[in-house]
């Protein structure tokens, strides 16, 4: 079973890191439109590291294919 990782926002970031997603959701493009957005997405990148081991291995870019395999969406 895959180990859960769970992060915490404040409810300010969640509302601007919503807007973030919904705005790429909506229009398949990534692009910050507020600088809040890119203190969000820092914020996220500094827990992530407090939290994940993996990128500090040898074997990162195996350990990043092998994520990636298994999230994206399978062929019908």
């Amino acid at each position: 079973m895959e180990e859960v990782i769970k992060l915490s926002l404040t409810e300010n970031e969640a509302i601007v890191f919503f807007e973030f997603l919904s705005r790429f959701s909506d229009k398949d493009k990534l692009s910050i439109e507020d600088q809040a957005e890119e203190r969000v997405l820092w914020n996220l990148c500094c827990d992530l590291e407090k939290v994940l081991i993996q990128p500090f291995q040898e074997n990162y870019v195996e350990k990043l294919a092998e994520a990636r395999n298994s999230l994206r969406d399978k062929a019908k």
